[in-house]
């Protein structure tokens, strides 16, 4: 085989030679880098080591290699709390010290920052961070049966191949749930339908823990008994998921919907399992709180919340400032957006529908006066609304970003073609022992005042 096509060729079995190498840095999926001839990168690795490794696929750019041996660790290396490290996907830094995440996270922040918006902020922020362990309050798992095992798996992806990792707890997702996988795995394994139970969907409230079943298939009367003894037993709500998300429903309804409270600012905000929200809640409350002391809303401030969801940051928002506007394209999400606000008792905060994917520069609320702007869009960043929010002129714009390749971009556009400046950015550290980099950004405008689009 030529090796043209670009597609990824593995090395046939003893024709690898193995290395020694020195390992320079990490790529944003938490491998090792090692230089020196064709780029190789290895899992396990980490920056300064000298590692012996072996290739195992070659690329077009780059090859992947297996750590044979550690030959002079880094001082940052430390033994993983999971047993499952290196065989489960959901982690991939367990290995380095909760400082050297951190510092890593931060060097790929600025180093994106640097090199594709060209910029660097007047000042760094210190991280937003948490706890390390037993924070991870969202989670969607996967279920499968082996055959040859005769049992369900239960867990995430492994690292390296297509399969569910079979786990025992997780020490990463919120307690209860991360001591509840094996007992799951022995309870879908006695359903019915154990080989129609694909996903299960974690979400662990202030007031419940809940977990959804996706179901490709009825339960029988049966499996129905089992689940709700299951349920009663380790005091979670199940619910079941037939199809899609408005299929959702509870297998024993009555109870008070999932909530969890912001206590800064007397915020309690309800949520169905199913939907998005902060990962990591103690990390998310932190957050809540470093975005309006960055923003400094006056008492006179007229605020926009972008991608506004549940009204996370919208509610806590309207506490110190005149008026929010929130603004959110997932139906569902909008309407419990505004259920939050009534029961909270926020009458200075609306919300309203709008595809964020394309300009808002037509929608009404955009010929308002607005002094500051929020938005805290998905992976593929906000490049459609940033000429807008530019032209509204905010004292103060803080981005939120789940992804430092996207903001960066943005951050480009908003500086070097609309004249804003970055004031300010630091990293968020929502998903210890990951590889996942959130992050925020300050924007301020020379003279911004809160300019209308036109006259409201």
């Amino acid at each position: 085989m030529s090796g043209t096509s670009g597609a990824p060729q593995r090395e046939p079995r003893g024709a690898a030679l193995e290395e020694t190498a020195v390992v320079t840095g990490l790529t944003h999926e938490g491998e090792g880098v090692v230089h020196g001839g064709k780029t190789v990168f290895v899992a396990g690795a980490l920056p300064g080591e000298h590692i012996r490794l072996r290739r195992t696929r070659r690329h077009r750019q780059h090859d992947d290699g297996e750590l044979l041996e550690v030959l002079q660790p880094s001082p940052a290396r430390v033994v993983p709390g999971c047993a499952h490290f290196g065989v489960c996907g959901g982690c991939v830094l367990q290995h380095l010290s909760s400082p050297a995440q951190l510092a890593a996270k931060e060097q790929e922040l600025r180093e994106t920052l640097s090199r594709v918006a060209r910029l660097t902020p007047a000042r760094w922020l210190p991280p937003v961070a948490g706890p390390q362990w037993g924070y991870r309050r969202r989670a969607r798992l996967g279920a499968k049966f082996v055959h040859r095992k005769d049992t369900v798996v239960v867990g995430f992806r492994e690292r390296a191949a297509p399969y569910v990792a079979q786990l025992r707890s997780c020490p990463v997702l919120a307690p209860p749930a991360g001591e509840l996988i094996a007992p799951l795995a022995a309870l879908l394994t006695g359903l019915s339908i154990r080989e129609q139970v694909p996903q299960i969907e974690v979400a662990v409230a202030d007031n419940a823990t809940a977990l959804v079943l996706r179901v490709l298939r009825t339960p029988s009367g049966e499996d129905a008994a089992r689940l709700a003894a299951f349920a009663a037993a380790h005091h979670v709500r199940l619910y079941l998921q037939p199809a899609g998300l408005d299929s959702v429903h509870e297998l024993a309804p009555g109870a008070a919907p999932l909530h969890y409270r912001v206590p800064r600012f007397d915020v309690e905000l309800q949520f169905a399992p199913t939907d998005f929200l902060q990962v990591n809640g103690a990390v998310n409350a932190a957050l809540i709180e470093q975005a309006v002391e960055l923003l400094e809303p006056s008492p006179a401030a007229v605020v926009l919340d972008l991608f506004c969801g549940l009204g996370n940051f919208s509610l806590p928002l309207a506490r110190r400032a005149a008026h929010v506007v929130g603004i959110e394209g997932d139906a569902a999400l909008l309407q419990r957006a505004r259920g939050n606000a009534q029961r909270n008792g926020i009458a200075n905060a609306e919300f309203h529908h709008a595809d964020l994917a394309t300009s808002p520069a037509a929608q009404p609320w955009m010929r308002r006066r607005y002094t500051h702007v929020l938005l805290d869009p998905p992976r593929t960043g906000a490049r459609e609304v940033l000429a807008a929010l530019a032209r509204l002129a905010p004292q103060r714009l803080l981005y939120i970003s789940c992804h430092p390749g996207s903001l960066a971009r943005d951050l480009g556009v908003l500086v070097h073609e609309h004249g804003l400046t970055l004031a300010a950015a630091g990293v968020v550290d929502m998903f210890p022992h990951t590889a996942h980099v959130e992050s925020l950004a300050l924007l301020t405008s020379a003279g911004g005042c809160g300019a209308a689009v036109s006259p409201a």
